[in-house]
C-alpha cells in the first residue's frame, strides 16, 4: 500500500512495509513513538518539493477545493502509475474520487488511514529526510499567509471594514456636533438670546458668533459672507434692542473657542462623508444606487461585513435594525415591523404612509440581489442597481397614481371609468329610497290593506277566551242545578251583559271577518235557550 501525504514543502509518497499494523487502529500510535519504530512501518519512496510559494498556494487551493492539481497529477503519473496494482491511501475522500476517475487508481480512505496520517505528521521530520525543520516551519508560515489572503480574496479596494468604521465615526460626530451646538446656543444665548431665533442654521450660528464676539460689535461687523442680507439686517436690528446680560471678554473667548471646535468638526464630517461615498461606490456600487450611501453603509455595519449581509434573505434585510421591535411584537402577538434601517432610503421616504410597507418589501428584495451581486460578482459597475431602481420607481408611480387593475379578465388592462357628462343641476327628491317596502305598479286598494292586517294580527286571542268561558259556564250549570230559580235569573242577566261586551273587545283588538262572528252568535243563543229550558 502507498500513502500520499501533503506538506507545506511538497508531496511525499510513502510505502507501507507492515500493513498488519494498520488493522490495530487504537494502538497504532504506539508504533510511531520513536523515529526508529516509524521507519520500520513506513519508507519514503518519493518527495516532490514545491519550487516557490505560488506553486504551494496553487496546490493547497486545489486540495482544499477537492481538485487534482498539476503538480500532484505529475507525481502520481511518475511514481504511483508504475505500481498501479497497489492501493493509494489518501486523507480526502473527495480527492480520491477524482484520482480514481482521471488516473484509474484505487484509493483508500478509512479511519485507519486517518490515524496513520496523524502518526506520520508526528514523525514527519524523521520520515522525510533532507528537509531541515526551520525550512518546513518557514514554508508553512508563508503558505498559511498566502492561503488566508486567497480565501479572503484580499484587496485594498474591497475592504468593507473601512466602511464600518467610517459610518460609526460619522454617527458619533453627529451626536457630538448636536451636543456642541446646543451648548453653544445656550451659552451665548445669555448674552444675545435674539440671535438664536434669527439664525436657525447651526454652522452659520457658530460662524456668526466667532466673527462678532460681543453683540455691541454687530453694527460694525460685515456678515454678508455668512448670512443673507435680510437675516443680516434682522441680526443688527435685534442687537440694538437685545435683552441679554453683559459678559466678560474671557467668557467671549471661551465661546469663540467652542465655535472653532464646532466648525472644525463640521468640516471634518463633510470630508468623511465624501470619503464614505467614494468607498461605497467602490465596494458596493449597486447597493449604493438602490438605497444610498448612508443606508447602505449602516446595513453593512449592522451585518458586520458585506459578505455577511449577502447571506441574509430579503425579509431580514427589510427589518434589519428593528430587531427589538420584532421580538417585542412576537412576544406580545402583535403586528411585526414592516421596515428597519431601509426606512431611511429615499424610495421609502417619498412614498405615502399607505404604500410604505409595499415599497419597503420590494426595495428589500431588489437590494438583496444588489448586495449579492456586489459581494460575489466580478463586475464593479452599477448597471443592475440602476435597472432595478428604475423598475421600483415605475412601480411606485403606479401605486401613487392609484392604477386599479381589473380583477376579472386578463388583469393587465386598467379599469375603465365612465366618461363624465354634465347633467342638469336641478335635482328632484326621490321618495322611493325612504321606504323598504318593494314598490308596486298600481296603488293598493283599501280592502287589500285591511285583508293584510287581518292576516298579520293573531286570531288565536278569541280562541283562548272561548274555552275558558265554556268550562266555567258548564261548571256553573252543574253547581246551580239545585239552586233556586232566582240565582238562575241573575246568571242569565250577567251573561246577557257579557255577550254584548265581548264582540266590542274583539272588534277593538282584532279585525275578524263577518262569517265567523255570525256562527259565534248562533252558538251563544243556543246555549241561552238550553239554560232557559233547564
Amino acid at each position: 500500500m502507498l500513502v500520499l501525504f501533503e506538506t507545506a514543502a511538497g508531496y511525499a509518497i510513502f510505502k507501507v512495509l507492515d500493513e498488519s499494523k494498520l488493522q490495530q487502529v487504537d494502538s497504532l500510535y504506539k508504533e510511531f513513538e520513536t523515529p526508529e519504530k516509524a521507519n520500520k512501518i513506513l519508507k519514503l519512496k518519493h518527495f516532490e518539493k514545491f519550487q516557490d510559494t505560488t506553486e504551494a498556494l496553487a496546490a493547497a487551493t486545489a486540495l482544499v477545493e477537492g481538485k487534482l492539481g498539476k503538480s500532484l497529477k505529475k507525481v502520481l503519473k511518475k511514481v504511483v502509475a508504475k505500481e498501479a496494482h497497489e492501493q493509494l491511501a489518501i486523507s480526502d475522500a473527495k480527492l480520491g474520487g477524482v484520482i480514481k476517475e482521471k488516473l484509474d487508481l484505487s484509493c483508500v480512505h478509512s479511519p485507519a488511514v486517518a490515524e496513520l496520517m496523524r502518526c506520520i505528521r508526528s514523525q514527519m521530520e524523521a520520515l522525510i529526510s533532507g528537509l531541515p525543520p526551520r525550512e518546513i516551519s518557514a514554508m508553512s508560515l508563508g503558505l498559511a499567509h498566502s492561503l488566508s489572503r486567497y480565501k479572503l480574496k484580499f484587496s485594498p479596494d474591497k475592504v468593507d471594514t473601512m466602511i464600518v468604521q467610517a459610518i460609526s465615526l460619522l454617527d458619533d460626530l453627529d451626536k457630538e456636533l448636536n451636543n456642541y451646538n446646543m451648548r453653544c446656543r445656550e451659552w451665548y444665548g445669555w448674552h444675545f438670546p435674539e440671535l438664536g431665533k434669527v439664525v436657525t442654521d447651526n454652522l452659520a450660528y457658530c460662524k456668526t458668533v466667532r466673527k462678532v464676539g460681543d453683540r455691541t460689535n454687530v453694527a460694525t461687523t460685515d456678515l454678508s459672507e455668512i448670512l443673507p442680507e435680510e437675516i443680516e439686517a434682522e441680526v443688527k436690528l435685534a442687537a440694538e434692542i437685545s435683552m441679554g446680560t453683559e459678559v466678560s471678554e474671557q467668557d467671549i473667548g471661551n465661546i469663540r473657542h467652542l465655535c472653532d471646535q464646532v466648525i472644525e468638526i463640521s468640516e471634518y464630517r463633510a470630508q468623511l462623508y465624501d470619503y464614505l461615498k467614494n468607498r461605497m461606490m467602490a465596494i458596493a456600487p449597486n447597493l449604493t444606487v438602490m438605497v444610498g450611501e448612508l443606508v447602505g453603509a449602516r446595513l453593512i455595519s449592522h451585518a458586520g461585513s458585506l459578505l455577511n449581509l449577502a447571506k441574509h434573505p430579503a425579509s431580514t434585510v427589510q427589518i434589519l435594525g428593528a430587531e427589538k421591535a420584532l421580538f417585542r411584537a412576537l412576544k406580545t402577538r402583535k403586528d411585526t415591523p414592516k421596515y428597519g434601517l431601509i426606512y431611511h432610503a429615499s424610495l421609502v421616504g417619498q412614498t405615502t404612509a399607505k404604500n410604505k410597507g409595499k415599497i419597503s418589501r420590494m426595495l428589500a428584495a431588489k437590494t438583496a440581489l444588489a448586495i449579492r451581486y456586489d459581494a460575489l460578482g466580478e463586475d464593479t459597475n452599477a448597471e443592475m442597481g440602476a435597472e432595478n431602481r428604475a423598475k421600483l420607481e415605475a412601480r411606485l408611480r403606479q401605486l401613487e397614481d392609484r392604477g386599479i387593475r381589473r380583477i376579472s379578465g386578463t388583469g393587465k388592462a386598467m379599469a375603465k371609468a365612465d366618461k363624465y357628462q354634465h347633467k342638469s343641476e336641478v335635482k328632484i327628491y326621490d321618495p322611493s329610497g325612504d321606504s323598504t317596502i318593494p314598490s308596486t305598479s298600481k296603488k293598493r286598494k283599501f280592502e287589500e290593506v285591511e285583508g293584510e292586517k287581518s292576516e298579520q294580527d293573531p286570531v288565536p286571542v278569541t280562541k283562548f277566551k272561548k274555552p275558558k268561558k265554556e268550562p266555567v259556564a258548564e261548571e256553573q250549570e252543574v253547581e246551580t242545578a239545585a239552586e233556586s230559580p232566582k240565582k238562575k235569573k241573575k246568571k242569565k242577566e250577567k251573561k246577557a251583559e257579557e255577550e254584548p261586551e265581548e264582540p266590542k273587545e274583539e272588534d277593538e283588538e282584532i279585525p275578524i271577518s263577518e262569517e265567523p262572528t255570525e256562527k259565534k252568535k248562533k252558538k251563544k243563543k243556543k246555549k241561552v235557550k238550553e239554560e232557559e229550558d233547564d
